[in-house]
Order: C-alpha cells, then sequence, then structure tokens
C-alpha cells in the first residue's frame, strides 16, 4: 500500500482559523486576514473543534492517492460520501494479469496461500479467455475477486477526515483501511498539526462507541493517539 497526499488548501489551519474568526469577532476581512501569533492561532482551532464548531475546518481541503489496496478496502472507503472518488476503471483497464491483495491471516498459512494464489491464477486465465472470446471488460470484470488490486483518488474537507479517522482507526475496523488511514493522518499532521491533533478512534475522547463489540484496548488507544502538547488550562 502507498498513501500520497496530493494536494491540500494553502495554509489549511490559517484558512480555517480565518473562518472561526468571522463567528466570533467584530472586525472586517483586513484585520480577519492579519497573520495571528502561532500558538495563540493552534489554541483557538483547538478550541473551536472541542466546543465541536466543526463547520471551520470544512474549509480546508486534502486531496489522497491510494495505492495497492484491495476492492474490499476501496468499497468501504466509499461509504463515507462526504468526500470525491476517483478509481481505476475495471471497466476500460484490461486485468488479465491483476495484482492482487493477500491478506495477512493468508499469507501466514503457506498451505493455504498456495491454494490462494492458484486461484487468482485461474481467474485471471478465465478473465483473459472470456475478453479474448469478445466478451466486453465490462462484463468480464465480474470474475473479478474482492482481492484485486485498485488505486484510487480521494478528497475529503477536514470536517470528514476528522470523522474518518474516528471510525477506520478503530481496532476493530478491517486491518487494510485502518492501515490507509494511519497513512493519512501522519501526513496531514504534519501540515496541519493542530486541526487533527484530537484525531483518532472514538474512543480517545470518551467511552468506546462499539459497546459490547469493544476490542478492551480503549485505554492503550487513549495513550497512542491522545497528544497533550498543551494544558487544557491554556485554552
Amino acid at each position: 500500500m502507498q498513501v500520497t497526499l496530493i494536494s491540500y488548501t494553502n495554509n489549511p489551519e490559517l484558512v480555517c482559523i480565518q473562518a472561526g474568526k468571522v463567528c466570533y469577532s467584530p472586525h472586517g476581512i483586513k484585520q480577519i486576514q492579519k497573520q495571528p501569533d502561532k500558538e495563540q492561532s493552534g489554541i483557538f482551532l483547538d478550541k473551536i473543534i472541542r466546543m465541536g464548531h466543526l463547520s471551520v475546518i470544512e474549509h480546508a481541503s486534502f486531496s489522497f492517492m491510494i495505492e495497492g489496496i484491495s476492492r474490499a478496502c476501496s468499497h468501504q472507503l466509499v461509504r463515507h460520501r462526504i468526500a470525491s472518488y476517483s478509481q481505476k476503471s475495471q471497466r476500460y483497464v484490461n486485468e488479465k494479469q491483476f495484482e492482487y491483495i493477500t491478506p495477512p491471516s493468508i499469507a501466514a498459512h503457506s498451505s493455504v496461500v498456495k491454494t490462494y494464489n492458484h486461484f487468482m491464477e485461474q481467474t485471471m486465465e478465465f478473465y483473459s479467455e472470456l475478453v479474448a472470446q469478445g466478451i466486453p471488460k465490462e462484463d468480464a470484470r465480474f470474475v473479478l475477486p474482492n482481492a484485486a488490486e485498485t488505486k484510487i483518488f480521494v478528497s475529503m474537507n477536514g470536517r470528514e477526515l476528522l470523522h474518518f479517522f474516528e471510525k477506520r482507526l478503530c481496532q476493530r475496523a478491517q486491518w487494510e483501511i485502518r492501515a490507509a488511514a494511519e497513512e493519512m493522518l501522519d501526513l496531514v499532521k504534519k501540515i496541519a498539526p493542530y486541526m487533527f491533533k484530537t484525531a483518532g478512534p472514538g474512543c480517545v475522547h470518551g467511552s468506546c462507541p462499539e459497546g459490547k463489540l469493544s476490542c478492551g484496548q480503549s485505554n492503550e488507544m487513549r495513550k497512542k493517539y491522545k497528544n497533550s502538547s498543551y494544558k487544557e488550562s491554556d485554552l
């Protein structure tokens, strides 16, 4: 898997701070656009996020290229509806030698993975046979597995990314989309550290939302994701 941050709103945190100041300041655009103190800006943005005034961070957008994931993973990804997607098309791309993803649980068993690989090879052969017989690729693709590798271009605003991280960084999320979420969070934290300072699974800021299905590792997750770079009393 490879996750690349392709583009993002120029100075995303400043844009969101300016949007927030429109709500709380009597000043006009000239005053609002003045470059604020970096530390105070971070405190202001963090406070807005903690208040739940998340419409402010919708003004920042981030675009990623995600490669080397399975169709099983991308089907989960596109369920996040407040986002934009462009995905490799199986209607137009010939998949006679498609790459495929092998789950670690299968790769760990030598006898199972051998059968798995053989099944994929047979699927490639049958797909190629269909195309050779004049079957359109859009119909031949019906035999392709969820394991087939895909690549997808994803754009989300800051608010949707926080929601995405809340759901997909959970230990109960499928391993592949969780790995993608980890990579995405690492990338955006370098660009907007205050905006994503509190990002993490749902259990980081309260009780586990999974209830009886909880992984039982809430304390570990809080230690992993909770950033205490400054005190609550500073807000």
